[in-house]
């Protein structure tokens, strides 16, 4: 049974019933069936195509709603570099730290200072005999929860490190209880900003056996609106910064692979592009390298469903704003070695998606009939039927959730000659 609670969703109320996202899903989790899509749970790895292709908006988000933040006592923003790139004309990211606490946050950690703990983490970690390489970034959620499901072999080139988020979190409570001993863990709201829908599933789910430091994740398209409102650029701003051009460059790609100084690396974006590559590294095609940087949204993180501004638009934005940053600020925050509650200590457990029978007889027969199936059908892979592709429908008809005349290309010799041999006989 998947007990995998999931940030995408789909509002049949306006779905028509088109093919957009059928074609364009990753992992070949939607069906359309009686005119109307449906999202297999065991395959959805919330990336999100789904929601940037619908037309009709009936695949949506699910994240927190903004007064849920009132639950708590003391309220902390953990904004994600994204957030700096949906402003034009921003030359100090303090205008919307300052503007995070005047909507109602008492503290702010920024997710890209914890990037830059994360970076030296990750050069110490990369000097380390005898791991597993390439190494691949724990960042993006949807690139791990991918290597879980279709991936097994790649689960030890994941990088033990939790990712900015959950450290930012750590150190953002921490910082709480130190400067408010009067404060319960109960007291203290994390609220994370998030750019993708993948984060509020990291949330709710935790990694492995990991339970996220994040009580709340809010969606940048919700707070940009809120802090447009209250960003006056003639207003006094408190210092509160202590990131630098490192950690915001976590929001685009390449941004985390460029500052660990090796230049043995790799940085790629798209998930069409991120399942090639780990294609590659699978089957051992691959240059000799160290560090694979992986991002499911074009761009990086600025292509998140949950943004504003086009994720192009974002990344100049954030050169721009580069320019007036030091190059870190956590030089002084850096151990000489990785402390240990940054660490995840069991990495995610396989979950086949491809897996047909309770065993391998069942399975083998099963393939075969698919096959047999397949060679019957057109090969064009419309999805007429329902299905993104000829060989996904005759799984589909194998297992018994469809039936072979459902493919209407199949059956539309069959419908030709039943309507002439019908005129014949009249």
């Amino acid at each position: 049974m998947n007990t995998y609670k999931h940030s995408v969703l789909l509002d049949s109320s306006k779905c028509n019933g088109c093919t957009s996202c059928l074609k364009h899903c990753p992992t070949e989790a939607i069906r359309i069936r009686d005119n109307l899509a449906s999202i297999n749970c065991a395959r959805c790895i919330d990336c999100g195509e789904c929601i940037r292709i619908c037309s009709n908006k009936a695949k949506k988000a699910s994240y927190n709603n903004f007064e849920t933040i009132n639950d708590y006592k003391w309220k902390i923003a953990l904004p994600a570099p994204t957030l700096y790139g949906q402003f034009e004309s921003l030359d100090d990211v303090d205008y919307v730290l300052n503007g995070l606490k005047q909507i109602g946050f008492d503290d702010v950690y920024e997710v890209a200072q914890a990037a830059e703990l994360v970076t030296a983490y990750t050069r110490m970690y990369l000097k380390t005999e005898g791991i597993k390489t390439p190494v691949i970034s724990s960042a993006c959620p949807v690139v791990t929860r991918l290597i879980a499901l279709r991936f097994p072999s790649l689960k030890e080139n994941i990088i033990p490190l939790l990712p900015p988020m959950e450290i930012a979190a750590i150190e953002a409570r921490k910082k709480a209880k130190l400067e408010h001993p009067e404060l319960k863990d109960s007291d203290i709201g994390v609220c994370f900003i998030s750019p993708c829908p993948a984060k509020v599933s990291y949330v709710k789910n935790g990694f492995a056996d990991y339970k996220s430091n994040v009580d709340l994740v809010l969606s940048i398209s919700k707070i940009y609106f809120m802090l447009l409102n209250v960003m006056k650029r003639d207003r006094s701003l408190q210092p509160m910064s202590k990131s630098g051009k490192i950690g915001v460059s976590w929001a685009t790609t390449g941004g985390e692979s460029s500052a660990i100084f090796n230049d043995r690396y790799l940085a790629a974006d798209g998930i069409d592009n991120v399942i090639h590559v780990l294609d590659l590294i699978e089957n051992g095609n691959i240059p000799q390298l160290e560090f694979i940087e992986l991002n499911a949204c074009r761009g990086g993180c600025v292509g998140g469903v949950m943004a504003v501004e086009n994720p192009y638009v974002a990344k100049a934005r954030l050169q721009t704003l580069r320019r007036f940053m030091p190059v870190s600020q956590t030089g002084n925050d850096i151990k000489g070695y990785i402390p240990e509650d940054c660490f995840f200590n069991k990495q995610p457990e396989y979950q086949p998606i491809n897996r047909l029978g309770s065993n391998v007889g069942e399975s083998m027969r099963m393939m075969a009939e698919i096959q047999n199936i397949k060679e019957t059908l057109p090969g064009i892979d419309c999805g007429a039927c329902g299905a993104p592709t000829c060989r996904a429908f005759a799984e589909d008809v194998v297992k018994g959730n469809a039936k072979i005349s459902d493919c209407i290309i199949s059956m539309k010799p069959v419908l030709q000659d039943y309507l002439e041999n019908r005129d014949k006989t009249e």
